[in-house]
């Protein structure tokens, strides 16, 4: 397995499922799947990837105007262009909205693979802060502890990862959905109540029951405020 984390915008539901499996076959180890250009944009701020493979033409925001906002908004990771433009201007378009490389359809998986590769090699990725202080709390990502004044606080797994995301996006509202892919993966049998009973430990273990600091968008998921 490669150690690299896809996110595939393609609204065209066969080629999404073929590439989807033509990759895990090669190997890619996570592969993230919208078919939605506003999706892309959420996933892609919520979480990094190695690649963005974003197809031209999506529902709900247009590959173009989804890669310029990504720029804008400072997200560095790499960005392939998929599309059926062929044109010299198209590129052009492509590339000028912040897109790293451009394939054309139809092409070959290996070719796909190859591109993906040399994009992750250019090493992308931020260097993400070991400790994270936040108000009266200190955050330490690689033993995975939360303190408070300094006394430890115990935090299951799941919560401090959920935790953990939530602060990487503070400002941002994070969706039910992605919340869930991002800590239990879509696959796992997970309701949405238990995304919710998870938000609640959570708050009491860090005594926030008024809710002051994780905060509740009512039909939509939850934000750390900036």
């Amino acid at each position: 397995m490669m150690r690299m984390k896809v996110l595939l915008a393609e609204d065209d539901i066969y080629l999404g499922e073929l590439i989807v499996h033509l990759l895990k076959k090669k190997g890619v180890e996570h592969i993230d799947w919208v078919q939605e250009g506003e999706d892309a944009y959420d996933y892609a701020l919520a979480s990094f990837y190695d690649v963005i493979i974003l197809d031209w033409m999506l529902p709900n925001g247009d590959g173009v105007s989804i890669c310029q906002r990504l720029r804008k908004n400072g997200y560095h990771g790499a960005i392939l262009m998929l599309t059926a433009k062929d044109a010299v201007q198209d590129r052009v378009e492509g590339l000028e909205a912040g897109a790293d490389d451009y394939l054309v359809k139809p092409f070959e998986i290996d070719e796909l693979m190859a591109r993906l590769k040399a994009l992750a090699r250019r090493s992308f990725a931020p260097i993400q802060e070991e400790i994270v202080r936040w108000g009266a709390f200190e955050v330490n990502r690689t033993s995975h502890t939360l303190m408070k004044n300094g006394e430890q606080i115990i935090l299951t797994p799941r919560e401090f990862q959920l935790l953990d995301l939530l602060l990487q996006n503070r400002g941002r509202v994070l969706t039910r959905d992605i919340i869930l892919d991002r800590i239990w993966g879509y696959d796992a049998d997970v309701s949405m109540k238990t995304i919710d009973a998870t938000v609640k430990l959570l708050r009491k273990k860090i005594g926030d029951e008024h809710q002051q600091l994780i905060k509740t968008v009512r039909g939509v998921g939850y934000t750390i405020e900036k």
